[in-house]
Order: structure tokens, then sequence, then C-alpha cells
């Protein structure tokens, strides 16, 4: 069990001082999570932290790949709502 920073991280450094493991660390391109190291905040937390915190939907995910902050979780847009449309 562990999460994963995937590409869309921006590095805003928001998640590396919630971690209760200290999982996170700042590495190129983008920050990473220890696996080895990463709860998920079970018994620490009722919500994972990194998550909580993360501006960027989509940018942490869990084991399956599933992101914590799905698009419109944060925005309230629809997913498909695309805000490059050109119509």
């Amino acid at each position: 069990m562990a999460f994963r920073i995937v590409a869309l991280c921006t590095n805003c450094w928001g998640c590396l001082p919630l971690c209760p493991q200290q999982a996170i660390s700042a590495a190129a391109p983008h920050f990473q999570i220890e696996a080895a190291r990463c709860t998920e905040c079970v018994g620490d937390y009722a919500d994972p932290q990194c998550a909580s915190i993360c501006p960027v939907e989509g940018a942490i995910v869990d084991a399956a790949g599933q992101p914590l902050n799905p698009p419109g979780s944060l925005t309230g847009l629809p997913a498909d709502l695309s805000v490059f449309s050109s119509s």
C-alpha cells in the first residue's frame, strides 16, 4: 500500500511537511513518495494528508493508479469540461 506522485505535480512543497511518515522527498522532475514508508496515513489521519493539501487534481494516485483528487474534485467543474475548447 502506497501512493505515488505523478508528473502532474507542480512541486508546490505543500505535501512535504504534512506526511506523518516523512515518505515524501523532493526529486526531479517532481516529488516522490517512498513506497516502503507510505502508510496512506492509516492509523494517523482519516484522510491522506498529501492529498488533502495537494492543489493539483490527479497529481497523487493510489496503488491502482486512481487519482486521490480526481479531475473536477477540487474545482467542482465536470471532468469532461474542456477549458480550452474553441467553441
